[in-house]
């Protein structure tokens, strides 16, 4: 073995001692996408889809230590605008809290004490279901991010991109689940 391959291994093990992968243990699930897709009452009542605009239950461990809240997004990458599309963004969650409740995105008291919702693509605080061009599947992308700050000082009428922003500034880790819809 080359003096090069064998520092490349002590200084991986060192990595794994030191405690840097422990971030590994931070996840996200949904009860919701136990199938890898949004089914159809996530989806939104516009444009000719006929769901019921239900944002899906979000649930997520292991956080880094040092989180101070949360923040979720969902976000569909394929969408047609050549930007993509913010489906919900909630922050200011706090950090004992691990769960957004199916619904909470059209229901604002299934939301956690202190969390915000801000605009979605569709220009409203509030869970915007998709709604994706017929015959067409596409990749929501649930994303959960641990934070370092206790609050993130932004106007609910922020944008997905100004919260992906904040957040990233202040980001201590992040999980992410795809789920994909298709009509």
């Amino acid at each position: 073995m080359n003096k090069y391959l064998r520092a490349l291994i002590v200084g991986v093990l060192l990595l794994s001692a030191s405690g840097v992968t422990a971030a590994s243990s931070f996840n996200v699930t949904s009860e919701d996408g136990k199938t890898g897709k949004l089914g159809p009452d996530h989806f939104a009542t516009v444009m000719g889809c006929t769901g019921q605009n239900i944002s899906p239950q979000i649930a997520w461990s292991g956080a880094p230590e040092g989180t101070k809240s949360f923040a979720v997004s969902i976000y569909d990458q394929d969408a047609p605008t050549g930007s993509g599309w913010w489906h919900w963004s909630v922050i200011n969650i706090p950090a004992s809290v691990h769960e957004l409740a199916r619904g909470a995105g059209s229901d604002p008291s299934k939301l956690p004490a202190g969390a915000v919702q801000t605009n979605s693509d569709a220009g409203v605080p509030s869970y915007g279901g998709p709604c994706p061009p017929s015959g067409t599947t596409h990749r929501y992308t649930i994303t959960v991010k641990a934070l370092k700050v206790d609050k993130l000082e932004v106007s609910p009428n922020a944008t997905g991109a100004l919260i992906g922003l904040k957040t990233n500034m202040n980001s201590i880790g992040e999980v992410t689940l795809v789920l994909t819809g298709t009509r």
